[in-house]
């Protein structure tokens, strides 16, 4: 149960006026129809009900639809061991939101009513059923068979037509259940010669339009055979950026773990900050510098790769030029595994939150 389309029937959307400089919130029900109700229908009644909860009303010719503009965050809420919800840091989510925003030069939309309305969206769900239960057999794996709630914030302009900003944006919260992102598989991954992001650009904003050359490079790297992608940089082609949708780090031959720093062509991940700060927390040396492919190929003795949907997921080898560098012959690390452990628990509440990430929904 990876990225699905079978929606949430309640669905969030604000829309800013440019004339009071306010915005205006709604709740869109699609219908009222619970979640166990919804196990008992047909399958082709089921597939009704999810299109017509993704049919939102929103202008179908806009400089979203047109050219890309747009941008969106991904974010979880978790079942938790204590039978409560949890939402994973929406505060730092609400800010990468807004700077995004801002990016594009539009009016950003408030911090405080991205939680606010991520928890009580959340809420609404749950009293029909839509949020899965917490399992005490997703322990056994470290939670990588867990599922949770994938919340989708997105950005959409207002109706328009030639090149141009938006100045009453459209801010939407819709959400699915989910489980592990990446297929079963090898998680082999190979480097490409497309470029993600270049310096001055979008890159380290969550901008819709830069996933375009992700899906493109993920795609001929899955048809070569390979699980994922690594990007290099856009001026050396020498230096590792990101994987296809997702930040990534080495543990290198020294015990340190190093991860390309943060700049205008790498993305803020909020797993990527949150893993180097347990690394830290549990004694782990963390660099955040260039990294370079050479030095990967030489030096790295494992690879994971991290982000909302990935968690933190290991990659057994790096092809680069038809050389490949297997990791820790191709079994994930002590160190991924670690971190996984300690991440995923957290965000259960299957051990305690010593660093007060969750939000919890009441």
């Amino acid at each position: 149960m990876a990225f699905n389309l079978e929606m949430y029937p309640i669905t969030y959307v604000a829309r800013y006026d440019a004339q009071t400089g306010k915005w205006n919130e709604q709740w869109l029900e699609a219908d009222t129809v619970p979640y166990d109700e919804l196990l008992k229908m047909t399958e082709q009644d089921r597939q009704q009900i999810f299109a017509n909860r993704n049919q939102l009303g929103i202008p179908a010719v806009s400089y979203t639809s047109q050219y890309g503009y747009g941008c969106f965050e991904g974010m979880k809420a978790y079942p938790r061991k204590d039978g409560k919800i949890s939402i994973f840091r929406p505060d730092r989510n609400a800010k990468r939101f807004a700077d995004s925003m801002r990016g594009l030069y539009c009016p950003a939309f408030p911090e405080e009513m991205y939680v606010k309305a991520s928890v009580e969206f959340i809420k609404r769900n749950a009293a029909l059923g839509y949020v899965p239960s917490y399992n005490a057999e997703w322990e056994k794996d470290n939670f990588a068979s867990a599922h949770a709630v994938y919340m989708r914030p997105y950005m959409n302009s207002e109706a328009a037509i030639g090149v141009g900003i938006s100045k009453a944006p459209y801010v939407v919260i819709c959400a699915t259940s989910v489980s592990s992102y990446f297929k079963g598989g090898n998680t082999k991954a190979v480097t490409t010669n497309r470029i993600r992001a270049t310096p001055h650009g979008t890159g380290c904003i969550k901008c819709a339009s830069n996933y375009v050359i992700s899906a493109l490079a993920k795609k001929e790297a899955e048809d070569a055979g390979y699980m994922e992608v690594v990007y290099l940089d856009a001026v050396h082609h020498t230096y590792v950026q990101e994987g296809s949708s997702c930040n990534i780090f080495f543990l290198l031959k020294n015990g340190t773990l190093v991860t390309p720093e943060l700049g205008d062509t790498i993305l803020p991940g909020i797993t990527r900050a949150s893993v180097i700060e347990l690394a830290r927390q549990n004694g782990v040396a963390v660099a955040e510098r260039p990294v370079s492919i050479k030095e990967v190929m030489s030096k790295a003795t494992e690879c994971f790769v991290t982000g909302t949907a990935a968690g933190i997921t290991p990659i057994e080898s790096i092809t680069h030029n038809g050389k490949e560098r297997v990791f820790n012959d191709r079994k994930p690390g002590a160190l991924g595994e670690k971190l996984q452990k300690l991440l995923k628990s957290t965000q259960y509440g299957a051990i305690e939150d010593k660093n007060g990430w969750n939000v919890i929904v009441e």
